[in-house]
């Protein structure tokens, strides 16, 4: 459960918060705040951690930051806020009598005292006026009564290799067929190394596309964060269910379930999402939510080895891939101040799963870039996570990464105004040794969530070598990717952050306010922390030298706790959007806009076509050279995740995966689509083909 307030049209500046000592009883009673400690751990703890320190996306509901946000806010607006929009991609999913719990146990968890009458959402009380924000010692650590048997989970499934079966005639995945991937074939995330999520198949084509036909539909684990990108090798699908952390082999012709190997643990609340596994060899390597990482035989699903990447309590598998024999891996979630709980990219052997080389991507005092955290001691450097899986440029060995914001994201919270390296950086880093080659920083001391973590997609044009990428902010990036030097940018949806750029190196200028922070006072961010780009990737159409991005179009107030969104100027209440820029010179060709937002990757295909799907359920196939749209069907739920084409005995297949949970782009624009009826179940893939006289 994740603490924000949104607002339709015209948006009101939220109130600057002062913390005042408790005076008076809270309006809640202490049966309600001990029932409420058991809610929160089941419905909101597995965002916002069991202290409520919140972490990733989800804001603080304790301490400083929490009063700065609502300390003058009535706790009615609280409730209302809560209601309206949680737990995460389930709003309003709870009895009401739940949130009143969970409400007078996070006026508890702020130092508030309980009164006599029960807590019901109408009280208009001050915040601040019974809260203090200091956690009574020990409210953490107390029992928590047992969760009544009305509520319970259903009985956790048999674990392990629970279908058993072998891939027949499979092909070791070599260095070269990564290096240069057969068409039939999806290999790895975004298909190539290049990150082009584009495809040289052309017997789907914009003449014949309308024909599409459904070929089969597998249902995946309902829960948990679904983002995923399949993978296809030798006409064999591998799946990942991200709630329970089981992986299958699919024939991808049929449909037919091959192995299935529940490897675990079976998550409650929403965990990382898994985007991507890793093929190599005859192995299959999955990152399961428990920060660890398994080999699997991909011929039976038999666990070869597994290796636990880290040991800090939130810290999860972040990017992935493979480049000369090693597992590349990026570390996402390790945020935790209290202890040097620092991100970084490393490489294991994909024999044993021995770790070979560990490159930190926060600079720590004497070491270089640290200076730009200013006094802040070790512990308190955090972010720059790697969650966006890394690029590589076989010529010259280089693969290419993108890092997260620092942490906390505002610069108020996180103690300095510097550039924060290695936050929000493209990193070039040697993948046998791990040694930076070069860096460049995106956004410098950036302070609105605006990360710039996402795919570095990389494109010739002649003896230019160019690595693209597109981040929160909207701003399309281009560098020579041989030494890092700033090329060009391109401003692709309307964007208030940065009031100018150095038109030499690109370093952009945030705005005054920005700079200068205040606690408690929210800040206007255009776009809003759902992104104008987001996880869901680009795509480079090669055949027509286009880059095509899926974009969203939302603003917000940014405060310390809570977001207030509103549509982005111009926008005529599109909050989704596909624009098409030539790769060489970063002007727009064409735009498509619709009211709901995309949550797929785009693909690409040489027969000219493209493919995407979004919010509202709709998986649509468009003309890559127009943006017009060619064909379209709904799906069970939101259309979400990496799409793939492949090959199998001559047909061309397309596949996509649909799913409940997204992260900021479902979570941030989710309560200004009150028109859209999603149903919170019906995670699956769906396999499309042309009619079989094709």
């Amino acid at each position: 459960m994740q603490i924000k307030a949104f607002k339709l049209g015209v948006l009101m500046a939220t109130m600057a918060a002062g913390v005042a000592s408790a005076q008076t009883p809270g309006p809640f009673t202490a049966a309600q705040a001990s029932a409420g400690h058991a809610a929160f751990l089941e419905n909101c703890a597995s965002c916002h951690g069991k202290a409520m320190a919140g972490g990733g996306e989800a804001p603080p509901l304790v301490g400083s930051a929490f009063l700065n946000s609502w300390g003058k806010r009535g706790a009615d607006e609280l409730y209302g806020v809560v209601k309206a929009s949680m737990p995460m991609g389930n709003a309003n999913s709870l009895a009401p009598e739940t949130y009143q719990q969970i409400l007078a146990f996070i006026f508890q968890a702020n130092g508030a005292t309980a009164g006599t009458a029960p807590f019901t959402g109408d009280s208009k009380q001050k915040i601040a006026s019974f809260a203090t924000g200091k956690t009574p010692a020990g409210l953490f650590e107390a029992p928590v009564a047992a969760t009544p048997a009305s509520r319970r989970r259903a009985p956790v499934q048999q674990m392990g290799l629970v279908v058993t079966g072998t891939v027949k005639n499979y092909t070791p995945v070599t260095d070269e067929m990564l290096a240069h991937p057969s068409e039939n074939d999806w290999l790895m995330h975004r298909g190539n190394y290049q990150a082009w999520d584009f495809s040289r198949l052309k017997q789907i084509n914009t003449s014949n596309v309308g024909s599409l036909q459904l070929r089969w539909v597998w249902a995946m684990d309902d829960g948990g964060r679904q983002q995923f990108n399949p993978l296809v090798h030798d006409g064999v699908m591998f799946l990942s269910n991200n709630r329970t952390n089981t992986v299958q082999a699919v024939n991808a012709k049929t449909g037919e379930l091959i192995w299935e190997n529940r490897i675990g643990p079976v998550i409650d609340g929403l965990e990382n999402a898994t985007r991507t596994m890793a093929l190599y060899g005859n192995m299959l390597f999955y990152g399961a939510t428990s920060a660890t990482i398994h080999a699997l035989d991909v011929r039976t699903g038999k666990e070869v080895w597994h290796t636990v990447i880290s040991t800090y309590k939130d810290d999860k598998v972040g990017g992935m891939t493979v480049i000369h024999g090693k597992l590349l891996v990026g570390l996402t979630r390790c945020d935790d101040r209290s202890v040097q709980d620092h991100c970084w990219i490393a490489a294991y052997d994909t024999q044993t799963g021995k770790q070979l080389w560990k490159t930190l991507t926060i600079a720590d005092k004497g070491t270089p870039g640290g200076d730009t955290w200013g006094d802040l001691t070790n512990d308190q450097r955090a972010g720059a996570d790697a969650w966006i899986s890394g690029t590589y440029d076989p010529d010259l060995n280089l693969t290419y990464w993108g890092t997260g914001q620092a942490k906390p994201s505002r610069r108020d919270q996180r103690g300095t105004d510097g550039d924060a390296l290695f936050s929000n950086t493209t990193l070039a880093l040697n993948p046998d040794t791990g040694k930076l080659q070069w860096y460049y920083q995106n956004a410098p001391g950036e302070s609105l969530d605006l990360d710039e973590v996402y795919e570095r997609v990389l494109i010739d044009h002649g003896a230019e070598k160019s690595v693209l990428e597109v981040g929160k902010t909207g701003v399309l990036w281009k560098l020579d990717r041989t030494n890092g030097k700033f090329l060009d940018l391109a401003q692709t949806v309307f964007q208030n952050v940065w009031v100018k750029f150095d038109k030499k190196t690109g370093r952009p200028t945030y705005r005054d306010d920005i700079i200068h922070q205040k606690p408690g006072v929210a800040i206007a961010s255009c776009p809003s922390p759902e992104g104008g780009h987001d996880w869901p990737a680009t795509s480079y159409d090669q055949p027509d030298d286009l880059f095509l991005i899926p974009l969203s179009q939302t603003c917000a107030m940014y405060g310390s706790g809570g977001q207030e969104f509103y549509e982005m100027p111009g926008s005529n209440g599109n909050l989704g959007r596909i624009s098409a820029y030539d790769a060489r010179t970063l002007k727009p060709v064409w735009t498509f806009q619709q009211r709901a937002p995309f949550l797929t990757s785009i693909i690409s295909t040489a027969g000219g076509v493209g493919f995407v799907g979004d919010f509202d359920r709709t998986f649509r196939a468009f003309d890559v050279k127009t943006g017009k749209t060619l064909w379209e069907t709904r799906l069970g739920t939101g259309v979400q995740g990496f799409p793939v084409t492949f090959s199998v005995d001559g047909v061309q297949y397309v596949a996509v995966t649909t799913g409940t949970q997204g992260g900021s782009p479902v979570q941030k624009p989710s309560t200004m689509l009150q028109e859209v009826h999603r149903s919170q179940t019906g995670q699956a893939v769906y396999v499309f083909a042309l009619p079989k006289q094709y």
